[in-house]
């Protein structure tokens, strides 16, 4: 057992202590790779020998560490892969450690019962193809003829499919730094139904995300949403007695960028796309991930001088933000 995958159970509006988490874990592995909003994945295997511990006892020290430190509980999975060790995440509860055993027969035993969305990688789609065939569970796609998966879901999906069934985890934890992201939450004080209130929400995260970044010559290459519920969300969302849950949804933006309008958008975008209906949101959460210098970003040439004039005043904004505060200038929409 090397590998540990992680979910802190964070409180609502406390997505913005994970890189403390990630930091935790940092003192035992310096290979650990963040999962937003909650989780990470954190390989031991040189731990192992440095504590003279294996995973499970490891995961217990980081377990009261977390809630030493933070008051956050976790739940965790852990496996001789990446991919082993988030399906044993899904049967691991705060303060148990679910483990995939190592032995190549009992993997497969672990696996075999399991429905094949419990597979990492396995969209609502491609489950829904298997299932129509009567491939239901790990067990019995490891079972089918390699031509057969190939058929239904493609040559290398069904290759690379099958080779999960059976327990080959070629997964690896690739190490990605806590300043890679930054986030900026917006929670209601009371839920909100308002849709036009939410909208100024997200131009409000918007602002604050591109103008950090601008202050520290990053770009972005990915943006995230996390609208956090209260109470029954829309009917197709899972709900867990009344405990407040949450939708992610994430875009990959046409260009690295740290401008505010173009953050603006994408962020419209991935709220539209969610289709809320009389939704009572409790907070947002904007996340722009995919960090990397400004000089080195590579952007689309454009002779709009519309677009040229927004970026010299966004320019003027931030020297008038940085020497008279954050509320010198504002988009009209925010300043009621």
């Amino acid at each position: 057992m090397t590998i540990l995958c992680i979910r802190f159970q964070l409180p609502p509006m406390r997505e913005a202590a994970l890189p403390g988490l990630l930091g935790l874990l940092e003192e035992f592995t310096p290979v650990v790779e963040a999962l937003p909003p909650d989780g990470a994945l954190a390989d031991l295997r040189g731990a192992e020998r440095y504590f003279g511990r294996d995973a499970v006892e490891l995961a217990s020290v980081i377990r009261v560490r977390a809630l030493a430190l933070y008051g956050v509980d976790c739940a965790i999975g852990a496996g001789p892969g990446p991919m082993l060790a988030r399906v044993a995440l899904r049967d691991a509860r705060p303060g148990v450690t679910c483990a995939v055993p190592e032995e190549p027969d009992a993997v497969a035993d672990f696996l075999a019962g399991r429905p094949v969305a419990a597979l990492p990688g396995v969209g609502a789609a491609t489950a829904r193809t298997l299932c129509e065939y009567g491939l239901d569970t790990l067990g019995l796609v490891a079972a089918a003829p390699l031509s057969t998966l190939q058929r239904l879901i493609g040559a290398k999906a069904g290759r690379e499919l099958r080779e999960r069934a059976s327990g080959i985890d070629r997964g690896r934890v690739v190490p990605n730094a806590v300043s890679r992201s930054l986030v900026a939450e917006r929670p209601f004080d009371l839920d909100e139904l308002d849709p036009d209130r939410h909208r100024r929400a997200l131009l409000s995260a918007a602002e604050e995300i591109g103008a950090r970044l601008r202050a520290v010559e990053k770009v972005c290459r990915t943006l995230t949403l996390t609208v956090r519920y209260a109470g029954l969300p829309p009917s197709r969302l899972r709900s867990s007695g009344g405990t407040p849950v949450s939708t992610t949804r994430s875009r990959t933006l046409k260009e690295p960028t740290a401008h505010s309008a173009a953050l603006t958008r994408a962020a419209y975008g991935l709220y539209e796309a969610l289709g809320l209906q009389r939704a009572r949101v409790r907070a947002l959460v904007l996340r722009a991930e995919g960090l990397a210098p400004a000089d080195q970003a590579s952007y689309q040439l454009t002779f709009d001088p519309v677009d040229d004039k927004v970026r010299r005043i966004e320019e003027v904004a931030d020297r008038a933000r940085a020497k008279f505060g954050p509320r010198a200038v504002m988009p009209g929409t925010l300043a009621a």
